[in-house]
C-alpha cells in the first residue's frame, strides 16, 4: 500500500478501561474542539432505531491528549480516548493482572461456545486462545467509537477545504427506500432527524417495523447505506499503480467496518446489467464548475472516480451490513472450545440492528481516506499551507484552456 500521509491507529478493548486512538499527519493550525467537532460525531454513532442496552450505559466524549494547542492542531501526532463506563462492572474480568488461585472462574466471563459469523472461532484458532473472551473484546464493533473520533479530524480537515461528509440508510431487512434525485444540502441534518436515518418518509415506518420484528423473534436484521462526499477537486488518487487508486482505498476502508460485507462506487451493482451507453457519464463543458477543471457530467453514475481518480462530481459509496452475529433467542449451532460438545452459541449483549450507525461509521471511513487522498495532493505542514497549495492547483484548474499546449503539459 501507498504510504499514508494521514493515517491513524485505534486501541482497546470492548469492556476494556478505554479507547485509544491517534492521528498522523494532520497539519498544524486546524481548528480542533472535541466538545463540537468530535462529541457530537459520537453521539450519532450512538443513536439509531435497534441499538442495544449498551448505548443507554456509555455517553461517548473524546479527551484529547496530545496534538492540540489552544484550540488548534500542533502538526504533531493527535492522540485521543474515550473513557468506557461500562468498565466498572468488569474490572474483574478485564484486569490486566493474572487471576488469583482461588479466583471464581465465572467472575472472569469465559467465552467458550463461539458464535457464527463472528470473529470468536476464527480468532480464538488464529491467536491459539481457548477463551473467546480474548478475540470478541477487541473484535467488537465498540472499536468504531474511535473510528469516529478520528473520522471528525478528518471531516473537520476536509471542511476547510470546502469538503463535506454525509450518509443515509437506503435498506432495513427487506425495507428498501427509494433515494431523491436530489439529495438534501445538509444529508446529515435531514437523516439523523429519522430514528432509522433514512430520507425516505415513506418507508421509515417499515424500517422500524422491520427491526422490532427481528427483535421479537430475538434475531437480528441487516441493511444497506450510501455515503455521499461533496466538494473533493478532480485529480485525487491516481491510475498509474493498483495501491493507489481511490475506489480500492475507499473499498478496503468501508469493507474494514463490522459486519459490512459488501461495497460498491455509485450504482455498481445495477450498471452491472446494464449496456455501457446507459452507465458511463456524458462529458460536456461547464466552466462553473471549477473544481472540476470547467467540465461538467451528464449523470454522476460512476459515483464520483474514474480510472481511481476523483471527477470532482459528488463521491458516492455504498455499503451492505450483514444481520448482526449475536442472535438473542434464535441460536444457532457451535461447539465447546473445552470439549468439542455440540452446543449453541453463546449470547453477548448486542444489538438488533446497527445499519444507522454503521452509515455513521462508514462516514468517518470515507472522510479519513479522502482527507489522506487530499494530503498526498497538496500536502503542507501547516493548515495554510494546505489550503493555498490548495487553492492553487483550481486555480489551475480554471486557467488550462485548450490552445496550444507545452510539451511538457501536452
Amino acid at each position: 500500500m501507498p504510504q499514508a500521509h494521514l493515517s491513524f491507529h485505534t486501541a482497546g478493548e470492548s469492556h476494556g478501561r478505554g479507547l485509544v486512538a491517534v492521528v498522523e499527519g494532520v497539519p498544524a493550525g486546524l481548528p480542533l474542539n472535541p466538545e463540537e467537532v468530535i462529541d457530537p460525531e459520537l453521539k450519532r454513532r450512538q443513536g439509531g432505531h435497534g441499538r442495544g442496552r449498551r448505548m443507554q450505559i456509555e455517553s461517548d466524549r473524546a479527551e484529547i491528549i496530545s496534538g492540540v494547542r489552544l484550540g488548534v492542531t500542533l502538526g504533531s501526532p493527535l492522540s485521543l480516548v474515550i473513557w468506557n463506563r461500562d468498565w466498572q462492572n468488569w474490572t474483574t474480568a478485564m484486569a490486566h493482572e493474572f487471576p488469583d488461585a482461588d479466583a471464581n472462574p465465572k467472575a472472569l466471563r469465559p467465552v467458550y461456545l463461539p458464535r457464527p459469523g463472528h470473529a470468536d472461532l476464527t480468532g480464538v484458532l488464529k491467536y491459539d486462545r481457548r477463551d473467546a473472551r480474548d478475540i470478541l473484546e477487541r473484535a467488537s464493533a465498540r472499536e468504531t467509537a474511535a473510528r469516529v473520533a478520528c473520522g471528525a479530524v478528518a471531516k473537520a480537515l476536509l471542511k476547510e477545504l470546502g469538503a463535506t461528509v454525509g450518509s443515509h440508510v437506503t435498506r432495513i431487512g427487506d425495507v428498501e427506500a427509494r433515494v431523491p434525485d436530489d439529495l438534501p444540502p445538509d444529508i446529515n441534518a435531514a437523516a439523523d432527524a429519522s430514528p432509522v436515518r433514512t430520507l425516505d418518509l415513506d418507508t421509515e415506518a417499515g424500517m422500524i417495523d422491520a427491526i422490532d420484528d427481528a427483535r421479537q423473534a430475538g434475531d437480528t436484521v441487516g441493511g444497506c447505506f450510501e455515503v455521499v462526499l461533496r466538494g473533493l477537486p478532480v485529480g485525487l488518487g491516481s491510475h498509474v499503480s493498483w495501491d493507489r487508486k481511490l475506489d480500492g482505498r475507499l473499498a478496503q476502508a468501508v469493507m474494514s467496518v463490522h459486519a459490512i460485507k459488501g461495497v460498491e462506487i455509485g450504482p455498481a451493482f445495477i450498471n452491472a446489467g446494464r449496456p455501457g451507453s446507459r452507465v458511463h457519464d456524458a462529458i460536456y463543458r461547464d466552466d462553473a464548475q471549477l473544481r472540476s477543471g470547467g467540465f461538467g457530467r451528464a449523470g454522476n453514475r460512476a459515483g464520483g472516480l474514474e480510472g481511481g481518480i476523483t471527477t470532482g462530481a459528488p463521491l458516492v459509496v455504498r455499503g451492505a451490513m450483514k444481520p448482526i452475529s449475536t442472535l438473542l433467542r434464535k441460536r444457532l449451532p457451535s461447539v465447546d472450545l473445552r470439549d468439542g460438545s455440540a452446543r449453541e452459541a453463546t449470547v453477548e449483549r448486542s444489538d438488533v440492528c446497527a445499519v444507522p450507525a454503521a452509515a455513521v461509521v462508514a462516514e468517518a471511513m470515507v472522510a479519513l481516506v479522502a482527507a489522506d487522498a487530499v494530503m498526498e495532493k497538496f500536502g503542507g505542514d501547516s493548515l495554510a499551507e494546505t489550503r493555498r497549495n490548495f487553492e492553487s492547483y483550481v486555480r489551475h484548474l480554471a486557467a488550462r484552456g485548450f490552445g496550444e499546449r507545452e510539451v511538457e503539459g501536452r
